[in-house]
């Protein structure tokens, strides 16, 4: 697993947990994910395993990213704040401190969480 790979699972895991739970819909994202990397299974073990417990921003480094992967991050962060069907209050915390830890400019990071927003809501709609 490349070490890009995963701080964004791990802080895809985080997100996850900002609720308080990991739900199926929220587990099945990062599987997904594990899958689109193409994770051998000792690695995709060591991500579940890391699910297993929950987990907050503070104990991903994030900074070492591109600033593709950045913006990939807080795209799929947003829609997996929707996957079970709403996104709650602490929800919007955690995407506003991924956007400050990621170190995204402002105006970009409201783009960014707009255009995310606007696909998820219209996922969670087709479910």
């Amino acid at each position: 697993m490349q070490d890009y790979q995963e701080a964004m699972l791990k802080a895809l895991v985080a997100v996850a947990w900002a609720d308080g739970r990991v739900d199926g819909e929220e587990s099945e994202v990062i599987e997904a994910l594990i899958s689109s990397f193409e994770l051998g299974p000792t690695d995709a073990q060591s991500i579940r395993d890391y699910a297993r417990t929950k987990r907050s921003l503070s104990d991903v480094a994030l900074t070492e990213l591109s600033a593709s992967d950045r913006r990939l991050l807080l795209q799929h962060a947003v829609i997996l704040t929707y996957i079970d069907g709403e996104q709650t209050d602490r929800e919007r915390e955690v995407l506003g401190d991924l956007v400050k830890t990621l170190r995204l400019p402002e105006e970009e990071a409201g783009l960014l969480v707009a255009a995310a927003d606007a696909r998820a809501r219209r996922l969670v709609s087709l479910l």
